[in-house]
């Protein structure tokens, strides 16, 4: 390899040097400032916005930084597309975001002195985040996989200040050992069949009639085990409650949309690329009759949001009911993908970019009222509305658009949704996804009831919030108020995204 492609490869992957040299530069100046800790968030700053530059400077070049010719692949280990550039924006704006968060939760101040490590898992995760939205071979995206894992199962019990910290890190290292090997095994099976781990060559080889139906269906439903752990997925969900109860505030705000995010663009680079034969004028996308995803992941989407929306309904921890909602929400954007058409991918990313904004508002919220009450309790949240005003506001605003209604951003987002489901003609499956919001509709409001409609017998705690925490919870209010009234910047960024064309 000469200099000159060399030079190429590596411009391909500027974004992920940025944020492991960012991970470097955050252990050493936590080794050098031992007593002092406040200048890492500023490091992870910097990192994060140095490799958003890069991501915005790439954003429309494609191509792959290392080629392989086994079976006449074209495609190397490493796809640079604008798809992957949006996702990565998501990725990076959520972590920038969970930073501030990071660094006015009470739970993460009070193990400041773990700063240094604390910040390092966070830059872990990203990197492994980017590699997954980008990896177009399996092993890189096993790689990638476990590298986020390996970080979020530290992450989830990093405070030690409760016994449930430790409990939700050991059941998620338990989970994802699990899914990690099942993903591994499925890998092996295409491997033995195709002789290669690159998505092209698996395209290529679907092409001829050489396939065993059997095992290459065994293969998928193995690998999409692995997926579906990371998004949520029912059967593969039965982690996020605990987890996310017991983690840090920030760190389950930041695994249900970075994370979330991550496996759903890996998800949907998979099928693009491994199975898609090819692309008609309506945008459809044709798979090989080998494995039928559709039918398959319409199942699962199904599955998915009925069970967290109906399990949502007797939480009495908010988090623990953000949690359901996630796993309903996981559901919902599965049914994008389930589309199999660029129209379908639209509403995916759509729904995205204002579900990460959404989400983590709801978190924000959560955590500074449990900072003053101690509680997630949804009994410690009677008559909140009219102690602190402006947070009830907000989180009015947050579970407004969570659940879907006008005039907020999350009326858009399912509303472009059920547009490709029903060009599709999936009328039916349009239809339960409507009966499901309906039944988020009651858990979500029933928040507000406490909040609004029910006395406290706390009147007299005092609700004093800093200003830069009002502005940050105000931005995201008026974001989400502002996207549901003005999308089109949004929809014409995600009309321009693309996959990498052979």
């Amino acid at each position: 390899m000469d200099l000159n492609s060399l030079y190429t490869s590596f411009n391909y992957i500027a974004p992920e040097i940025t944020i492991a040299v960012a991970l470097i530069m955050i252990v050493i100046f936590d080794l050098i400032f031992d007593k002092n800790k406040k200048i890492i968030p500023y490091i992870a700053y910097l990192g994060i916005f140095s490799a958003l530059f890069f991501v915005a400077a790439n954003f429309n070049l494609t191509g792959t930084n290392y080629k392989v010719s086994s079976l006449n692949e074209s495609m190397g280990m490493i796809s640079t597309d604008t798809f992957g550039s949006f996702f990565k924006i998501l990725i990076l704006v959520s972590s920038a975001l969970i930073i501030f968060f990071s660094k006015t939760s009470e739970e993460i101040k009070k193990t400041f002195e773990r700063a240094g490590e604390y910040y390092a898992l966070i830059f872990g995760m990203i990197l492994g985040m980017m590699f997954m939205v980008t990896a177009s071979d399996l092993i890189l995206i096993y790689l990638s996989v476990e590298l986020l894992s390996l970080s979020s199962y530290v992450l989830a019990g990093f405070t030690k200040l409760r016994d449930r910290n430790a409990e939700a890190s050991l059941k998620y290292l338990i989970y994802g050992a699990v899914a990690s090997g099942l993903m591994l095994f499925g890998i092996s099976l295409v491997y033995g069949m195709v002789g290669s781990t690159n998505l092209a060559a698996l395209n290529n080889y679907l092409q001829l009639p050489l396939a065993n139906v059997l095992t290459f269906t065994a293969a998928a439903v193995l690998i999409f085990a692995g997926i579906g752990y990371k998004i949520s997925a029912a059967p593969f969900h039965f982690w996020t409650p605990d987890v996310y109860e017991g983690a840090p505030i920030s760190i389950t705000a930041y695994l249900s949309v970075a994370s979330k995010a991550a496996g759903f663009a890996l998800l949907i680079r998979l099928i693009r690329i491994g199975f898609v034969r090819f692309i008609d004028g309506d945008g459809n996308w044709h798979i090989s009759g080998i494995f039928d995803w559709q039918s398959f992941i319409i199942i699962i989407s199904i599955l998915t949001m009925t069970l967290g929306n109906f399990s949502a309904l007797w939480q009495n921890n908010l988090k623990r009911m953000l949690a359901y909602s996630s796993i309903a929400h996981a559901g919902y954007i599965l049914l994008g993908v389930a589309v199999l058409s660029n129209h379908g991918l639209m509403a995916v990313m759509v729904y995205f970019f204002i579900y990460m904004i959404m989400n983590i508002g709801a978190f924000f919220v959560v955590m500074l009222i449990a900072d003053k009450t101690g509680s997630e309790d949804i009994d410690d949240y009677n008559g909140m509305g009219y102690r602190t005003p402006l947070l009830g506001v907000a989180l009015t605003v947050f579970l407004i658009s969570l659940t879907g209604l006008p005039p907020t951003g999350g009326f858009i987002a399912k509303l472009y949704l059920f547009i490709a489901l029903v060009d599709a003609n999936l009328i039916f499956v349009a239809v339960i996804a409507l009966l499901n919001s309906v039944v988020s509709l009651y858990y979500y409001v029933r928040v507000l009831k406490h909040m609004y409609l029910t006395r406290s017998d706390k009147d007299d705690l005092l609700f004093e919030i800093s200003l830069s925490n009002k502005f940050f919870v105000t931005g995201l209010a008026a974001l989400i108020l502002l996207l549901g009234i003005y999308f089109t910047p949004l929809l014409d960024l995600v009309k321009n995204v693309s996959f990498f064309t052979l």
